[in-house]
């Protein structure tokens, strides 16, 4: 019952609407509101995995590829994921592939990073991507990613080091904070070279110290490009700028050779979906081939 009250004016009595209701509809509100949170959790749960499913299938599929040994990283864009798997449909995807093997004349067993940034994509199945699936995209972006120890082993110099130094008129190292993170001339490589009597054809030790002959640590200017679909680095001088390297302590009859062992053209590499490469450029420590493509049809198991 709700409470009686009296008006001290008139001194007639009123009676109090209860407090009950009220609190029973905010808690049936409160209740309504966690529910539909719940479900709303719950529903971007089940979309996650479907998204983790789905990409763990693309993975698999990518793997068997005869150029992959380990299970590449796949994210798939599109939210919410089960809608646009319902229509095969998503905006793209990003693929990277560590450790894919690569021609290292003359001592073999040099790896590589191939990636790829698909456009949007049409796929038979959003849920389940098999390897034989033809998967239609907008656009492809491809790259293959050299570290530093696997170009000095395909290079035959020991101990190499990739820097990307900022231009000129900047000062620091061409990291993100002075708004370089690539390039593709006057990239700074510092290495040991072997010198005469010279014989690195049965193998490249990891470290210049496992070589018994005479050697000489440089840095060096190098210019990259693609001629003829093959990664060209051309060294143009000993490096001298601001930021770490070593004097190059060559004899003048010597400065000629050791500046021509940071010059060459490396074999074909292997590019995702035999994308054909037309840059080359340096990232950080790395050293990229990239090519771009337009609308494709794609098999997995070809990347």
């Amino acid at each position: 019952m709700g409470r009686f009250a009296v008006n001290k004016a008139t001194g007639e009595g009123r009676r109090q609407p209860s407090e009950r209701p009220r609190r029973m509809v905010r808690r049936i509100i409160g209740a309504g509101v966690v529910c539909i949170i719940a479900l709303g959790g719950l529903a971007v749960l089940v979309d996650t995995l479907a998204a983790m499913r789905a990409e763990h299938s693309f993975s698999r599929a990518l793997l068997t590829s005869p150029r992959l040994t380990y299970d590449p990283e796949v994210t798939i864009s599109g939210f919410p994921f089960t809608s646009h798997a319902r229509a095969g449909e998503f905006g793209g995807a990003v693929i990277t592939a560590r450790g894919a093997a690569v021609d290292c004349p003359p001592v073999g067993g040099c790896h590589a990073e191939m990636g790829a940034t698909l456009g949007s994509m049409a796929v038979p199945d959003g849920f389940e991507i098999q390897a034989s699936d033809l998967i239609h995209t907008s656009s492809v972006a491809a790259y293959t990613r050299l570290d530093s120890v696997n170009l000095g082993r395909m290079l035959g110099i020991l101990d190499l080091t990739v820097n990307t130094p900022a231009p000129a008129d900047r000062p620091g190292g061409g990291g993100p904070g002075d708004g370089l993170l690539r390039r593709t001339s006057g990239v700074l490589l510092t290495g040991t070279v072997a010198l005469a009597p010279l014989d690195l054809a049965s193998d490249v030790p990891a470290s210049a110290s496992a070589y018994p002959g005479p050697t000489a640590t440089v840095s060096v200017e190098v210019d990259l490009s693609v001629v003829d679909g093959r990664l060209q680095l051309t060294a143009t001088d000993f490096y001298r700028g601001p930021e770490d390297h070593v004097e190059p302590g060559v004899a003048d009859d010597q400065r000629d050779y050791v500046l021509s062992r940071f010059s060459t053209a490396l074999p074909p590499m292997p590019m995702p979906w035999d994308i054909a490469p037309t840059g080359a450029t340096s990232e950080g420590s790395d050293v990229l081939l990239t090519g771009e493509a337009g609308p494709r049809d794609l098999r997995p198991d070809e990347f």
